[in-house]
C-alpha cells in the first residue's frame, strides 16, 4: 500500500478520508454493516430512507434479482424519526466515517421535520435528499422532475439544513437531467448525488404477472452503470465543474474500476449499492484498489482524476 498517494477529498466543505460512500438503502443504519467490516475506514455512510413517521414499506415481494442487477420497491421502510433519533443516532456518534441522512416525505413539510430535527446533532455531517425514489404513490420522485418543485423543495430544506452539508439525489427519469441538477443548485444545493434507480418490470411467464407485488420497481446493479456514468460525465460538464458543486456518483459500481470510471466522469466521491448485498465489504476493497491505481498510474492526489475525461481524436 502506498501511503504517499493522497486520496482525501473535500467534499462540500467536508474532509474525507477517502471518495467511497455506501449509498442509501443498502446498509441500513450503519451497525448491520460493522458486522462485515469497519465503517470507519469509509470516506462516508448514507443512511436508509428517514421519514417523520415509521413506514412499513410497499407489499412482499418487494425485491427481485435480475440477470445484470436487482429490482427493488421497498417503499421507504423505515423506523420513522423519532425511533431513528432513540436507537441509532447513539450508534452512528461511534463512527468517524462522515453521516449522511437520506431524507424522505410525502410533503415539504415532511422533509423540513426530519431535517430541522436532525440538523442539531453533532453526529451527522449532512442529509441527501430523496426526491427520486420511484416505488412510492406520493412523495419521492413526484417531487423530482419538475425544476420548479425541485427548487422549492431544496431551498425549503437547505434551510432547515442549517450549517449542515445538503446533497441533493436525483431521478435519472426525467427529460433533462441538467435542467433538473441546475435547479437543485440554483436553490441552494451543496453537492449532487445521482443516480437513483430505474423504473423497470418483471414478468412471471408462468402466471403474466408483475413478480413485485408493486408491479414494478427500481432497477440498480451493473446494468445502470454506463448510463450513470455518462448521466454523472454530463452533469459535470453541464452544471457541476462551473459551479464547483461535487457529486457523488453511484449505480452499479462493484469494483475499484467502477470507482474510478465514475470519478474520471466527473464525481467527487462514489458510492456502493447493490454490491453490498453480494459481497458487504466491498467498499473497503474499493478504496484500496484506488490507491492502488493512484500509486500505479503516478496519481499523487485522487483530486487529479475528477473529470479527467479525455476525448478520443
Amino acid at each position: 500500500m502506498n501511503e504517499s498517494v493522497d486520496i482525501s477529498v473535500d467534499f462540500a466543505g467536508l474532509k474525507l478520508a477517502n471518495p467511497v460512500f455506501t449509498a442509501s438503502g443498502t446498509c441500513g443504519y450503519a451497525d448491520e454493516l460493522s458486522d462485515f467490516m469497519d465503517v470507519n475506514c469509509l470516506g462516508g455512510f448514507i443512511t436508509k430512507s428517514i421519514t417523520v413517521k415509521p413506514r412499513k414499506g410497499n407489499a412482499t415481494p418487494r425485491i427481485v434479482e435480475t440477470d445484470s442487477g436487482m429490482l427493488n420497491a421497498i417503499g421507504l421502510a423505515n423506523i420513522g424519526l423519532e425511533r431513528f433519533i432513540e436507537e441509532k443516532l447513539p450508534v452512528l456518534e461511534k463512527f468517524s466515517s462522515a453521516v449522511f441522512v437520506n431524507v424522505a416525505g410525502q410533503t415539504i413539510e415532511d422533509y423540513v421535520a426530519v431535517t430541522e430535527r436532525l440538523s442539531s446533532e453533532n453526529a451527522i455531517a449532512g442529509f441527501e435528499l430523496n426526491i427520486s425514489c420511484p416505488n412510492v404513490a406520493k412523495g419521492g420522485i413526484s417531487f423530482g422532475t419538475d425544476p420548479e418543485n425541485v427548487m422549492e423543495i431544496t431551498s425549503a430544506v437547505k434551510n432547515a439544513a442549517g450549517e449542515k452539508v445538503l446533497m441533493v439525489k436525483l431521478s435519472p427519469a426525467v427529460t433533462d437531467i441538467s435542467v433538473i441538477a441546475r435547479a437543485a443548485v440554483d436553490a441552494g444545493a451543496d453537492a449532487i448525488s445521482l443516480v437513483n434507480t430505474f423504473t423497470a418490470m418483471v414478468i412471471d411467464i408462468e402466471t403474466r404477472k408483475p413478480v413485485l407485488a408493486n408491479r414494478t420497481g427500481g432497477l440498480s446493479g451493473p446494468a445502470i452503470k454506463p448510463i450513470a456514468v455518462y448521466l454523472v460525465n454530463r452533469i459535470y460538464n453541464e452544471v457541476a465543474r462551473d459551479s464547483g458543486i461535487p457529486i457523488l456518483g453511484l449505480g452499479g459500481i462493484r469494483t475499484a474500476s467502477d470507482a474510478i470510471e465514475f470519478i474520471i466522469a466527473g464525481a467527487s466521491v462514489v458510492a456502493t449499492g447493490t454490491a453490498n448485498f453480494v459481497e458487504p465489504d466491498c467498499a473497503a476493497k474499493i478504496i484500496d484498489g484506488i490507491r492502488e491505481y493512484c500509486a500505479r498510474n503516478n496519481i499523487v492526489n485522487i483530486k487529479e482524476l475528477t473529470g479527467s475525461l479525455l476525448m478520443k481524436e
